[in-house]
C-alpha cells in the first residue's frame, strides 16, 4: 500500500514537472498571443470607425453603416483568434472549432432563414439610389412616404399618418412605383355629361376650365380630352393633363381642385352631369293569388 502511494506521488510530481516545463516553454507564445489579441482589438475598433464613415457616404441609413462596421470588426477579431490558436499549436482545437462553427452556422442559418433574407435585402435596398428615405412610393398595395429602411423592415407613412411595416424581402421581390423619381405627373379626370349636351362645347369648356384652375397647365391646348363611350345615362369622357410635382398628396390636391372647377363651370353653363335614376312601376290590378309584377326603367336626370 505504501509503495503504491509513493508511486502515485511520483507520477503526480512528474506530471506537474511536465506541465511546468510546457508552461515555461510556451511563455513566449502566450505573450505573443496576448499581444496579437490586444493589437487586433485596437485594429478592429479602428476598422469599425473607418468602415462606418465610408458607408455613411454611400448609405443614408445609419443602422446599415454601423452594422457593416461591426461585422468588419468581428471579422478582424475572429482572424486574430484563429491566429492565436495556431501560435499555441492547438491545431486540433482549431479544426474542431471550425467544424463546430460550420455545423452551428448551418443550423442557425436554417432557423433564421427569413431574418437573414430580410437582412441582406435591407443591405441591397440601402444601396439603391432610386429608393431613398423621403421618397413617395407605392408597393404591395400600400402607398406612402419612406420613413426608414433598416436591416429588418421597410417603413412607410401613409397619408392618414399610419405607419406600414413591410419586410425587406417583400419589397425586393415585388414591383415598386416611385413617384419621386420624376417631377412630372399625368393627371386623369373621368366624367360624363347628358346626352342633350353640346359635346364640342363640353370639350372646349373643360379644357379652358382646367387651364385656368391648374397652375401647371399654361393653355387649353395642353389638356387632352377624349370622349370614351355612350354610357347608360351619360356620354363619358377622359381628360388628361400634366403637373409639376413629386408628391402623391399634391396629385390628390390637384385632382380635387380640377373636379371643383369643372363642376362649377358646368353648373354655370347649364351642362348636366347625369346619374342613374330607377323608377319602379307596379301594376294596380293585383290579386292575392297572382305574384307581384313590376317594371324597372332607367332614366337620366
Amino acid at each position: 500500500m505504501k509503495e503504491q502511494f509513493e508511486i502515485a506521488i511520483t507520477n503526480l510530481i512528474e506530471k506537474l514537472k511536465g506541465w511546468f516545463n510546457t508552461i515555461i516553454e510556451y511563455i513566449p507564445n502566450f505573450i505573443l498571443v496576448v499581444l496579437v489579441m490586444i493589437v487586433s482589438y485596437y485594429i478592429a475598433r479602428k476598422i469599425n470607425k473607418l468602415v462606418t464613415k465610408a458607408m455613411d457616404k454611400k448609405v443614408d441609413q445609419p443602422s446599415i453603416s454601423k452594422t457593416i462596421g461591426r461585422i468588419s470588426a468581428v471579422v478582424i477579431v475572429l482572424g486574430a483568434l484563429f491566429l492565436s490558436l495556431g501560435i499555441l499549436n492547438l491545431s486540433k482545437a482549431l479544426t474542431s472549432l471550425l467544424a463546430g462553427a460550420g455545423v452551428a452556422g448551418l443550423a442557425v442559418g436554417l432557423a433564421l432563414q427569413g431574418t437573414i433574407s430580410n437582412t441582406f435585402a435591407g443591405v441591397v435596398l440601402s444601396f439603391r439610389k432610386r429608393i431613398q428615405i423621403g421618397h413617395w412610393v407605392e408597393t404591395n398595395g400600400f402607398s406612402g412616404e419612406i420613413i426608414d429602411i433598416n436591416l429588418k423592415e421597410f417603413i412607410l407613412k401613409e397619408t392618414d399618418n399610419n405607419m406600414v411595416v413591410i419586410p425587406n424581402k417583400t419589397i425586393l421581390e415585388n414591383p415598386l412605383k416611385n413617384y419621386s423619381l420624376t417631377n412630372r405627373m399625368r393627371m386623369s379626370l373621368e366624367c360624363g355629361v347628358g346626352y342633350e349636351s353640346d359635346l364640342e362645347k363640353v370639350e372646349q369648356l373643360t379644357k379652358e376650365t382646367i387651364a385656368k384652375a391648374i397652375d401647371n397647365v399654361e393653355s387649353a391646348d395642353e389638356v387632352e380630352f377624349y370622349f370614351t363611350e355612350f354610357g347608360g345615362s351619360s356620354i363619358n369622357y377622359l381628360c388628361r393633363f400634366w403637373i409639376e410635382s413629386t408628391s402623391f398628396i399634391e396629385r390628390l390636391r390637384t385632382k380635387n381642385k380640377a373636379i371643383i372647377a369643372v363642376k362649377k363651370a358646368y353648373d354655370k353653363e347649364g351642362i348636366n352631369i347625369p346619374f342613374p335614376i330607377r323608377t319602379l312601376q307596379f301594376d294596380n290590378n293585383l290579386s292575392i293569388d297572382q305574384p307581384i309584377q313590376f317594371k324597372e326603367t332607367v332614366s337620366k336626370n
